[in-house]
């Protein structure tokens, strides 16, 4: 994946869990917030300390997200990442509430939460009555994890496992209720789903419930001039030499990034709905046809999707605040936003640029089709093409582009 642009939404829509203090100390600590980030991105997997000899691209996977920094445990170099995903609001406020709000689902019950990092989700579940939680993780966080669970006297309730879900023993026959945080970038990156949908099928007794037991992936299109000019274009020209080369493999790689609701040309598309109650392994790749509206007079410089995700087993509507309300079955249910109407998450949204500029008119319609599957050599990483046609005024356009995230 291309690295973000500089955005200050996430921060500034989570500056609430962040002391006051004074203005030297705010303007402190947004010069370390900058070189914590400058740190990150520069670091190679070289550099990690995690990284050894013998270890193979899963091991630095699963490795990858024990590095304290998203956390807030230990080392200040690794506490960018997860330190995101503890303080993204939407994501972490959403399941206490799916679990606070609706104990019924967890009293007396016994859990797996798939993939826990530092157990959070384990002791929320805990907390609401759970009889007992399994928390399987497999990179070294397992054993803070451990730490954080002794910590808060949950030891009896909640049993931590180090290993790969594929590969570890439960010791029950079956559980009650899956519960994980599997999203990735463009809902589907790093492929963890499928551990999940594994997970169900070895443990997950009759009318068991999953959480999250929905998930919508939305396409659009969006104007993003100054940007693919600044960093994409750039390429064509460096100091008088072709370095175009470069260019190629930037239009190939997605990016994460939040984008401002203005910039949305066209109208939007679920592209796939995936009922994780139901769904099979081979359902993660998919080809699904689009038709996208023009919405005013524009140019598009690229497609952009995002997700939802839903708590439909939930007695009662979840507590967050969000624009976005889908009707199933004539009952309202709250959704989990990382769209552009919603408040930021640290997923954001995935652009995928084109390499042409389309001029669309108000009502002209791009038709296509996205095809999206695991990458064969690295489930974990996704091939995404989209096919599409634009017959317009002033644009007449039917191409097909490639991009690999990674």
């Amino acid at each position: 994946m291309m690295g973000r642009r500089k955005s200050k939404a996430f921060a500034q829509e989570n500056q609430s869990l962040v002391p006051c203090s004074s203005g030297t100390e705010s303007a402190r600590v947004e010069v370390e917030d900058e070189a914590m980030e400058e740190r990150v991105e520069s670091v190679s997997l070289d550099d990690s300390p995690l990284i050894g000899a013998e270890n193979t691209s899963a091991d630095y996977y699963f490795d990858s997200y024990s590095h304290f920094g998203i956390h807030e445990v230990m080392n200040y170099f690794h506490l960018f990442i997860l330190q995101e995903m503890l303080k993204d609001v939407v994501r972490t406020k959403t399941y206490q509430n799916v679990i606070y709000q609706n104990k019924f689902l967890f009293k007396n019950k016994v859990v797996l939460d798939v993939g826990a990092g530092t157990g959070i989700l384990s002791l929320f579940c805990a907390k609401a009555g759970a009889k007992h939680v399994y928390a399987v993780e497999c990179s070294q966080m397992a054993d803070m994890a451990k730490e954080i669970v002794q910590t808060n006297g949950y030891s009896d309730v909640i049993t931590v496992l180090k290993g790969k879900v594929e590969e570890i023993e439960l010791p029950v026959a079956h559980v009650d209720v899956i519960i994980s945080e599997w999203m990735g970038y463009f809902l589907l990156f790093e492929n963890m789903l499928n551990t999940v949908l594994y997970a169900r099928d070895k443990w997950l007794i009759n009318n068991g419930i999953i959480l999250p037991d929905k998930a919508l992936l939305y396409l659009t299109t969006i104007e993003d001039a100054e940007y693919k000019e600044d960093k994409i274009e750039f390429w064509n020209d460096v100091y008088g030499f072709d370095m175009s080369c470069i260019r190629k493999q930037a239009m190939a790689e997605p990016l994460v990034d939040t984008v401002d609701l203005k910039q949305i040309v066209t109208s939007d598309i679920m592209i796939k709905m995936m009922d994780i109650s139901e769904m099979t392994s081979g359902d993660v790749s998919f080809t699904a046809p689009f038709k996208l509206v023009a919405e005013r007079n524009d140019f598009i410089h690229a497609f952009m999707a995002y997700f939802n995700v839903q708590f439909t087993q939930c007695h009662r509507e979840i507590s967050f605040s969000t624009d976005q309300v889908m009707k199933v079955a004539n009952k309202a249910y709250d959704i989990f936003p990382a769209g552009p109407r919603s408040k930021a998450t640290h997923w954001k949204q995935t652009v995928l640029y084109l390499d042409e500029v389309l001029t669309i008119c108000k009502d002209e319609v791009i038709y296509g089709n996205m095809t999206v599957e695991p990458n064969k050599k690295n489930p974990r990483d996704l091939e995404i093409t989209i096919d599409y046609t634009l017959n317009g005024k002033r644009s007449q356009v039917s191409s097909t582009q490639h991009y690999k995230m990674r």
